[in-house]
């Protein structure tokens, strides 16, 4: 698979453990040495921030889709190589599984399950396909997998699907798996009773 641009979803905090952030930088920093550009929410705090000024540091390129409303928020970031403001959420969300050829969720709250989620959604419903990893830092994604498992094991996902959501130890780990070839889509994705 050619990879030029990964997304990466992370929350707008740092989180209480600063394996969190390390975490980021390692993933920021694997990016821009890959020669990829990193496409993330454009702001500038959190492991957000952390991601995109390590990914700065070692060269990178860094793409930012952040809304009107969220620019001060979230401090939108002025230093990154593009930052582009949309209208919506949608729109942002939308705009960067575009500009992506790979998703990697870091730890974070709603917002970044809810971007995790719709990616792996489009994916089972065949509006891309386009490969989606956690690096799971901590065993901070360890409930979402086992989540995923037992959905499965309740006949609510078929194991392909499943296996759609990789997990990945580290940033290395993560964007290896990027490259790894997806299992074939599934045309048919739902079952009547």
């Amino acid at each position: 698979m050619d990879l030029s641009a990964v997304a990466v979803f992370c929350g707008s905090s740092p989180g209480n453990n600063p394996v969190y952030a390390e975490a980021a930088a390692e993933l920021g920093t694997a990016i821009a040495a890959r020669g990829l550009t990193l496409v993330y929410g454009g702001g500038n705090v959190g492991l957000m921030g952390i991601v995109a000024e390590a990914a700065l540091a070692a060269g990178g390129r860094v793409h930012g889709v952040i809304t009107e409303a969220l620019l001060g928020a979230e401090v939108g970031h002025r230093g990154i190589t593009e930052l582009e403001v949309v209208a919506t959420m949608h729109e942002r969300k939308a705009r960067m599984a575009d500009l992506a050829d790979g998703f990697v969720a870091l730890p974070g709250g709603y917002g970044t399950y809810e971007e995790l989620f719709e990616v792996l959604t489009w994916t089972q419903l065949g509006i891309h396909h386009k490969p989606v990893v956690v690096v799971n830092v901590a065993g901070f994604w360890d409930p979402l997998l086992a989540q995923a498992n037992h959905a499965m094991a309740a006949g609510f996902m078929k194991p392909a699907h499943q296996a759609v959501l990789r997990s990945a130890g580290s940033a290395t780990e993560a964007l290896e798996l990027l490259v790894t070839p997806l299992p074939p889509p599934i045309p048919k994705w739902a079952a009547r009773a």
